[in-house]
């Protein structure tokens, strides 16, 4: 389910539904299990209401997924286990009229809204899913025991809804990783499927949060996935030299050569590139992003870093200096103002451009 927020407005940031029904409205088990008998493949995409744009694009990927003949249901449930405080738990918007809409508008046959007492009906569970050590990095390490809160009533819905396939936001991205190896570990019969993050047009990561920030605040927030993107454009500039050097010798007769054509920085460039250790990549790649955001924590509002990190997809361990292939999610995670913001981007490193 989406990472636990707190808005204190419910007003819906997805565009107007226009004049499309809503979906139906389950509030039980028993409901959901009787409703329109299965012909085809069923999808499932879990939120916790106050529905916006990020979540329609998940529910149009699961309709794609499900075809005319399959189901698509959306989960709308706010879960008081990945809440550490009561009052941000209460806090929480509930918008499910405005979910209904929203939800039908992105192809979504029905909603299961169930209630705190049908989902736990004998009370907060005794007996919980672990997310393990991988549960206890980075949001993790922030938010003790969010993620065991999380895969429970993943694990559960997941019983309730019988979806044959769950799409989950890349936004995410640890709670992502984590539901798939729930998934494997446990073998759930269920296909787990990431969908690429929604920006807006700055490119701010779309979430319910951006509403609390004000005009001076989103002007630090950008720092986010400016960072990023910094990031993602070094790796993709060193890996073209790279490339550009292993298809010619680095000699002095080549660097001359390129001299000679106007091409002064093409030549150094290639030439260091070529003589530069691999295992630069990583390291490059993280001192990149950190320049954009060291710059917005000396502005004003500053922006305060709670991580950055170049980890692996699988367990979320930070890559190694000395990684010059494979997968990476650089993830970020920073306070402005009182607003606490997530933001990653996948990586491959070793890719010919």
């Amino acid at each position: 389910m989406p990472t636990a927020e707190t808005p204190a407005a419910a007003t819906p940031t997805a565009a107007s539904p226009g004049p499309v029904s809503p979906a139906a409205l389950l509030r039980t088990a028993a409901e959901s299990a009787a409703f329109a008998p299965r012909r085809g493949v069923r999808a499932v995409v879990m939120t916790m209401g106050a529905l916006h744009e990020g979540h329609a694009a998940l529910i149009r990927a699961a309709r794609a997924a499900a075809g005319p003949d399959g189901q698509v249901v959306v989960t709308v449930f706010v879960n008081p286990l990945q809440f550490g405080e009561a009052a941000d738990l209460e806090r929480y918007p509930r918008t499910l009229e405005a979910d209904l809409a929203v939800a039908g508008a992105a192809g979504a046959d029905a909603v299961f809204a169930p209630s705190v007492d049908e989902v736990y009906p004998g009370g907060e569970p005794q007996v919980r899913i672990s997310a393990g050590p991988m549960g206890e990095r980075l949001e993790g390490a922030s938010r003790p025991g969010h993620f065991d809160g999380m895969l429970t009533v993943v694990a559960k819905l997941l019983h309730l809804t019988r979806p044959d396939v769950a799409f989950f936001g890349e936004k995410d991205a640890q709670q992502l990783a984590l539901v798939r190896r729930m998934a494997r570990d446990l073998n759930f019969p269920v296909e787990i499927v990431g969908v690429p993050t929604v920006r807006e047009p700055d490119g701010l990561a779309l979430s319910s949060r951006n509403r609390f920030l004000d005009v001076e605040e989103r002007r630090t927030a950008l720092a986010l996935s400016r960072a990023l993107f910094a990031a993602r454009d070094r790796l993709a500039a060193q890996q073209a030299l790279h490339a550009r050097a292993q298809t010619t010798a680095a000699t002095t007769g080549r660097a001359a050569a390129l001299t000679a054509l106007g091409e002064a920085r093409a030549a150094a460039d290639t030439h260091a590139v070529a003589l530069a250790r691999p295992v630069d990549g990583p390291a490059a790649v993280r001192a990149a992003a950190r320049l954009v955001l060291d710059d917005a924590a000396a502005g004003q509002p500053p922006l305060d870093l709670d991580y950055l990190a170049l980890v692996d997809p699988s367990d979320f361990t930070e890559i190694p200096d000395d990684r010059t292939t494979g997968d990476a999610i650089l993830a970020v995670a920073a306070r402005v103002g009182a607003t606490r913001l997530i933001d990653n981007i996948p990586l491959t490193f070793g890719a010919i451009p």
